[in-house]
């Protein structure tokens, strides 16, 4: 069965995307940690971030990088940390997370639940520092 993020990645599923090419799609989390929040994963579907092949790996890290800059600049904060966690969905991906303190990196706390135009707002904000 396909992942939800498989099916985001054949428009089964709407979300707000920030950048996609032919191997990487990132796109807004819609229940963030903090504005900005985004999701960074290879196009193929494999679970595990370390059972990619080696090219996969590191083009999901440059493919990051360049979406973390456009957030920072979007995004008022001191740091975009990056997160593996890979529990919630079997299929590989890093979270992007604009940061001022530690406190906000913190997945245990009450997730945002922002309204679908305040995503869009925050999509092309970020997407216009690409």
């Amino acid at each position: 069965m396909a992942s939800i993020f498989t099916k985001i990645i054949e428009g089964e599923i709407p979300a707000h995307k920030i950048l996609e090419d032919d191997h990487y799609l990132a796109f807004l989390d819609i229940f963030p940690l903090s504005e900005g929040h985004t999701l960074v994963i290879p196009k193929q579907e494999i679970d595990y971030l370390f059972d990619l092949d080696d090219e996969l790996y590191t083009g999901l890290h440059l493919f990051g990088k360049k979406v973390a800059r456009a957030i920072r600049q979007a995004v008022p904060c001191k740091r975009v940390a990056t997160a593996v966690v890979g529990l919630e969905v079997p299929h590989a991906h890093l979270h992007l997370i604009p940061i001022n303190t530690m406190a906000d990196f913190d997945f245990d706390k009450q997730k945002l639940k922002p309204a679908s135009e305040a995503l869009t707002t925050t999509a092309e904000n970020i997407r216009k520092c690409l």
